[in-house]
This record gives structure tokens, C-alpha cells and sequence, in this order.
């Protein structure tokens, strides 16, 4: 008789061995990882959800009120280290049952709360969505930054933001009143490593010299090429990496200021009401992507050590050690509203009110100004060459008017660049 193989029991996992099998005794489920939570008011049976202003689940039927357990761990919050053991040990879901919305338009995937009637994407305003029972199967978030601003403030912090430039539109304040703000946890990775490098290159360094030619003394300067090399160690605690590729790199630089002593202990009740998402950047990637800016922090502070700027044939080993990770949710408001046709995004930091976005460039404004700017000098120019036969004065008016014509030329490409800018966020 043969038996079935692998035996009852054991699963699959991956070999480093091509063409070798490798199996397991598959895990059990432990009750933290198939605890999943309703929010219900205890008091009247409806839908509870989490309150930003008395950070606590509040029933807005009958005014009940819970205070939520939460505990505040700051940047002490548990890292884990690079290993099976911790990764087993990592609960999965959100603790809590949610849906989850698909959108054709954009391809987001957003998990919100089973009652929810949402049907707009939060990441592009579609309403091309389809809803389905959130996954339980990656890992459960260990830690995250509660909501402190309200979706009232947002609008008032956008429409500041939306009129703070000239060259902006300026209907986009009158938008900015009708723009549906929604709070949403994202997911990030933070990591934690030290570096040690060490470095070796040619520096240049620059010596004046004497030389005889044509009968006569001559100076020059030249280049002395000389080896160097140097140790460097850098700490680096908490670098924050995205964990979604649907959040613009860009506008997310400017607003990613999280203070991350805030950390609190994650908890399904923070997530009552709310919209959040799981991380579609698998902790490998964004541990390559962290590495990766470590590595070139490094190497900037290794040329930093060169006696001179001047460097040629750089080299550099560098080592990783005391690596550690956390899965986090940080609160972030999104916004999508369109403007002549074209679609556009803001993100607002949901601890501190950060701002950032797309805005769009009111061109007609723009080249109307740098025609302003540049008129004097081109005004003054043609009055120089009208007034040309009248001896000195011609030649005085032609000159300044030159002068002005540079100096305006320089103002208008400035002005263009930063509209163009703005333009291509």
C-alpha cells in the first residue's frame, strides 16, 4: 500500500535547493489569529465607530461612549528581526470582518467597514468599484498613529492651500468647499539597521605650479591625484517606506512629518468606521527599497570623508547588521476632484494637517505676468532706438531698457519654472 505524500499534517514550503522539495508540519491557528471583532453599541445594538475627537468608539444613535484601551508606545513600539520565528508568530487579518472594494478604474484595493455603503474609490474618486469579504491573509498591522484632525478641518486647510498662489486658479477655492475628504489608514514599513562601510577612492587635490615657456616664469594649476580610504558608521532608526505603490512618492515627502511617539498599540477598535488598506509592497521589497537608501546615504557620507570634493575611482563595501522591521498604519485624508476635465489628488497628513497635492496652473495668469515683467525693457528699448539721433540720450534709454529686458527675462524663466512645476505635480 502507498502512502499518500506529503503525509497528513505537513505543507509545502520554499527550498533554496532547485529541484529539492521541502515540507513542514503545518502551523495551527492560535486564537489571536482568528480573533475577529463586530462593533455593535452594547447599549442600543447599532453600528459603533471610532470618535477623532474623544478617541474612543462612540454610537452616534444613542450617544454611547467607550474609551478605547489603547497604549501609547512611541518609537519604544516592538521591532521585529528578519526571521522565520518572528514572521510565524505574526498575527494576520485585520482582527475585525470589513469589505473590501475593488476599483476597475484604477485597480486600488481599499478594505472598509462591513456596513459601509461606500462605492467611490478613495484613491481617484471612481465609482467603478466591486465589493467583496476583506482577506484575513496578510500580516495584521502591529501599530499605528490615530486620527487627530477632522474631515471639517481638512476642508478648511485645503482651501487655504488651494488659494495660497496667484497662479492658481480662482475657482479652485470655490471646489476646494465641495472636495469629499476621506480618512484612510495606510500602510507603512519602518526599519531599523546600522551600517558599516568602508571606502577607498582617488582625491584630487588642487596645487599651483611653476613652468618655464617662452623665455619666461609661468603659473598654472593642476590636479595631484592621491589615494584615500575611511571607515563609516551610520545608525539609522524608523526610516519610513511605503507599503503601497498608490501613494504619490512625491507629495507623500512632504507630508510624511509623522511624530512616531504617538505609536499606539494597533487595536480592530481604531479601525471601527474607518477606511484602511493593506500593504500591496511585501515587506521583501520594501526591505530591498530601505536598503537601498541606506546604501546611498552611506556612500554620501563616505565621500563626505574625502579631503576634497574631488573624486575619482570610489569604491565601497558595506555591511548590514542589527536589522529590525514594524508593520505600521499611519492616518491619511485623500481627496479626488477634477478641474477642467483632468483629475486631481491631495493628501493631507491626518496627524498634524500637512498638505499636498495637484494643483493646476492658471496659464493665462501666468505668461500675462511675465508679460508685465518684461514690457519695461522692451519699451524702454524701442523708445532708446526712436530716440537714437538725439546724441547721448538714445544710447542712455537703449541701455537701460538692455538692462531691465535681462533682469525681466530672468524673473519670467524663473516664474515659468516654478509653473511648470506646479503644472507637472
Amino acid at each position: 500500500m502507498i502512502e499518500s505524500f506529503p503525509p497528513p499534517g505537513y505543507i509545502p514550503i520554499e527550498s533554496t535547493i532547485e529541484g529539492i522539495k521541502v515540507y513542514k508540519i503545518e502551523p495551527q491557528e492560535t486564537e489571536s489569529l482568528k480573533e475577529v471583532v463586530d462593533f455593535d453599541c452594547p447599549q442600543c445594538g447599532a453600528t459603533t465607530a471610532y470618535s477623532i475627537h474623544d478617541e474612543g468608539l462612540s454610537c452616534a444613535h444613542c450617544g454611547y461612549y467607550e474609551a478605547p484601551s489603547k497604549k501609547i508606545v512611541g518609537k519604544g513600539a516592538q521591532e521585529f528581526e528578519f526571521t522565520v520565528k518572528t514572521m510565524e508568530r505574526s498575527a494576520q487579518g485585520w482582527g475585525e470582518v470589513r469589505r473590501e472594494i475593488d476599483c476597475q478604474n484604477c485597480g486600488a484595493q481599499t478594505s472598509v467597514p462591513i456596513e459601509s455603503l461606500s462605492h467611490t474609490c478613495v484613491f481617484c474618486g471612481s465609482n467603478k468599484v466591486i465589493q467583496r469579504q476583506a482577506s484575513q491573509d496578510s500580516l495584521r498591522p502591529r501599530f499605528l498613529i490615530p486620527f487627530k484632525i477632522e474631515t471639517l478641518q481638512c476642508k478648511e486647510i485645503a482651501h487655504e492651500w488651494l488659494g495660497s498662489e496667484w497662479m492658481l486658479p480662482s475657482k479652485l477655492r470655490e471646489i476646494s468647499d465641495n472636495v469629499d475628504f476621506q480618512g484612510i489608514y495606510l500602510p507603512f514599513w519602518t526599519f531599523d539597521s546600522r551600517t558599516y562601510a568602508d571606502w577607498k577612492s582617488e582625491v584630487g587635490h588642487q596645487k599651483t605650479e611653476r613652468y618655464f615657456k617662452d623665455g619666461e616664469w609661468k603659473t598654472r594649476t593642476v590636479i595631484e591625484w592621491r589615494w584615500e580610504s575611511g571607515k563609516v558608521e551610520k545608525n539609522f532608526d524608523d526610516l519610513v517606506i511605503n507599503g503601497t505603490d498608490r501613494l504619490s512618492e512625491l507629495h507623500f515627502e512632504k507630508i510624511k512629518n509623522f511624530n512616531l511617539e504617538a505609536l499606539s498599540e494597533y487595536e480592530s477598535k481604531f479601525l471601527a468606521g474607518m477606511k484602511a488598506k493593506s500593504y500591496d509592497i511585501t515587506l521583501k521589497d520594501a526591505w530591498e527599497k530601505s536598503r537601498h537608501k541606506m546604501r546611498d546615504i552611506t556612500r554620501i557620507a563616505c565621500r563626505n570623508q574625502a579631503s576634497t570634493p574631488r573624486i575619482r575611482n570610489f569604491s565601497m563595501s558595506l555591511d548590514f547588521r542589527e536589522e529590525s522591521w514594524r508593520y505600521i498604519l499611519l492616518p491619511i485624508y485623500l481627496a479626488a476632484y477634477e478641474y477642467a476635465g483632468k483629475p486631481f489628488q491631495v493628501m493631507i497628513n491626518g496627524q498634524n494637517g500637512s498638505i499636498s497635492g495637484q494643483r493646476p496652473v492658471d496659464w493665462t495668469k501666468v505668461w500675462l505676468v511675465i508679460a508685465a515683467i518684461l514690457s519695461p525693457g522692451l519699451l524702454l528699448g524701442i523708445i532708446g532706438l526712436i530716440t537714437i539721433p538725439f546724441v547721448g540720450i538714445g544710447a542712455v534709454i537703449g541701455i537701460l531698457g538692455f538692462i531691465l529686458l535681462v533682469i525681466g527675462i530672468g524673473f519670467g524663466f524663473m516664474l515659468f519654472q516654478k509653473a511648470n512645476e506646479m503644472d507637472d505635480i
